[in-house]
Formats: C-alpha cells, sequence, structure tokens
C-alpha cells in the first residue's frame, strides 16, 4: 500500500501533538486533506463551526506572531474560545509544578497549547494532562509549521510521496520536523548544513527507519548546491533563532555560501517552489529577489498555518 493510500477515516489515535513523529503516515496524509477541504471552506464563506463550546488554553513563553495568531484565530472561526497566556501570569511562573498545572487545567479547558523552550516541559504537561496538549514551538519540534508545509506542498504539487524538498540550513528544530514530515509522506528530503550544525543524530536516525518503510529518501551535505539540484521545493530558516542571538555574528560567518540565492534555485527544477517558516531576513538566509519573487510561497504557507491547525484542532477536539 503506497503513502498516498495510508489515509486513515477513524480520529487520531494519539490525543497530542507533541512531534510530527507521533502520528502515522495515514493520520499525517488525513490532517494535510483535511487541512485543504477546511482552507476551502474558509474560502468560500462556509460557515463551519464544529468547536462550538470547547476551550483552548494558549501559553507562551517565545514571542509569536504565526502560531499565536492562526491558532487564537482558527478556534474562534472554529466556533471554540481561544484564551491566551503568558507563563508569568499562570503559578507556573511562581513555581507551581508542570503536573499540578495540567492536573488543573485540564478540569478547566478542552486542549492545551503550549510555545515554550523546553521539549521535556511539553511532554512533561502532555504526560499529566487529560487533556490534548499541542507543542506550538519547542527547542526541539516545530511540528504545527510542518503540517502547513505539507499542505503548502500538496496545495502546489497537487502530492506528497515523490518530490524532493531541499533544505539549507541550521539542523534545528524545523529541520528536526520536516525529516520526520518527509520520512512520513515518502518526500525526498535533502538538507545541507554547516558543520557544527548537524540536527540531532537519533532524530535523523528514526526518521531514516520510517523513510525505509515509506520509500522516502533522507540525503545530508555540506554542500547546499548538491541539496538543491532538482528540487520540487527549497526550505530555509534563520540562522540564528530565539534564544541565540548572543551567536548572531558568529553564525553569519559560520553559514557564509549557505543563502538562498537566485543562482541557487537556477540548480532547481523549473517550477520549484521557495519556502521559508517565517520571519525571515533578507540577505542574510535568503536574497530578497527569492523570497519575494516568483517562486516564493511564504505567505501561502503562513496562511496555511491557520488551516492546517484548525485541522489539527478539529481532529483532536471534534
Amino acid at each position: 500500500m503506497s503513502v498516498q493510500q495510508q489515509v486513515s477515516d477513524t480520529p487520531l489515535a494519539r490525543k497530542d501533538c507533541l512531534a510530527i513523529s507521533r502520528f502515522t503516515p495515514g493520520e499525517i496524509q488525513r490532517l494535510v486533506d483535511k487541512a485543504l477541504e477546511i482552507k476551502k471552506k474558509h474560502r468560500d464563506g462556509e460557515a463551519f463551526r464544529p468547536l462550538t463550546g470547547k476551550t483552548l488554553a494558549m501559553i507562551f513563553d517565545k514571542p509569536s506572531t504565526r502560531t499565536r495568531v492562526s491558532f487564537e484565530a482558527g478556534m474562534a472561526q472554529l466556533g471554540g474560545h481561544p484564551l491566551n497566556l503568558n507563563r508569568n501570569e499562570l503559578q507556573l511562573g511562581r513555581g507551581e509544578s508542570v503536573p499540578d498545572t495540567a492536573r488543573v487545567l485540564s478540569g478547566y479547558v478542552d486542549a492545551i497549547l503550549i510555545r515554550t523552550f523546553s521539549h521535556e516541559l511539553v511532554t512533561e504537561l502532555a504526560e499529566h494532562a487529560s487533556i490534548p496538549v499541542i507543542n506550538g514551538l519547542t527547542d526541539t519540534h516545530h511540528p504545527c509549521q510542518a503540517l502547513a508545509d505539507l499542505t503548502t506542498l500538496k496545495e502546489e504539487k497537487g502530492k506528497l510521496a515523490g518530490l524532493k524538498l531541499a533544505y539549507i540550513g541550521d539542523g534545528n528544530n524545523m529541520l528536526h520536523s520536516l525529516l520526520e514530515a518527509a520520512a512520513a509522506t515518502g518526500i525526498h528530503l535533502a538538507a545541507a548544513f554547516p558543520e557544527g550544525y548537524d540536527p540531532d543524530p537519533v532524530i535523523v536516525s528514526q526518521a531514516q527507519e520510517t523513510a525505509a518503510q515509506t520509500g522516502a529518501q533522507i540525503t545530508l551535505t555540506r554542500d547546499p548546491r548538491e541539496a538543491v539540484v532538482g528540487a520540487d521545493a527549497v526550505y530555509t530558516d534563520v540562522w540564528a533563532s530565539m534564544g541565540q542571538e548572543e551567536e548572531k555574528e558568529r553564525r553569519i560567518r559560520d553559514f557564509a555560501g549557505f543563502q538562498v540565492d537566485a543562482q541557487l534555485m537556477s540548480l532547481t527544477k523549473a517550477d520549484a517552489s521557495f519556502f521559508h517558516c517565517l520571519p525571515a531576513y533578507r540577505g542574510l538566509e535568503v536574497a530578497a529577489e527569492v523570497i519575494d519573487g516568483p517562486q516564493s510561497v511564504v505567505f501561502q504557507q503562513a496562511e496555511n498555518r491557520l488551516h492546517a491547525q484548525k485541522a489539527l484542532l478539529v481532529e483532536l477536539l471534534g
């Protein structure tokens, strides 16, 4: 059975969204297809409010534009109520334990979204909560962004399995989630990163094991040109993420030669798309001529955060 055929008609078997690897290939395909279905309803102005009466607690330890606005707007559009929280507004900020906070919130709301630094904190929250917990971003994983990326790829190319996606940049949380997403959906992922910025070898190994079952290919290289040859899409991320600002100058030097520019894009397929999870820094990881050019889908990709997350919320809570 192909990856494209492994789409389950049953609700998600897992109550949390902690990492892409926690979902089966069929569940991922189901989420992508539902996201595109929900987007069409949204564009057509069709009322779709299956989460009326549901409440989502949103905890933010990191600044956010796309995650906060897309989840808040999405929950409201689905008929639910988003409750925006900050750690300093909770007893977490005064030392209450994560297990106690999880148990208390489980009695008040229907799901928890958290955007924070430590992935272990999110897994601990999920372990003690009796309601779904959604990882809005940690230093290790960014599953909601990867779901939006898969949605955009499917929307642009009409399929996932067999596509080649090139990732250029830091072996960070974004690459970790893309590795898991590509492996599960049959995408050939070629990632190029400088020495010292490799992705977590455990996540790479697990992705390779999954890829062996789905027909995906995982290629790791130090050469951006090698990675992008024949690619259907090219993806990059900032060189210095939140919390790494003091490393910015060193990282700029280390990532010399890793900018996605017109010359690099010329090695891809003629109809290749450019992806960036945003925010972007023109002149660093990407040239303005690329991100603002005709191959760029970054704002379509950003909009699809809304629809992919609405699909996730419906599957987890509906």
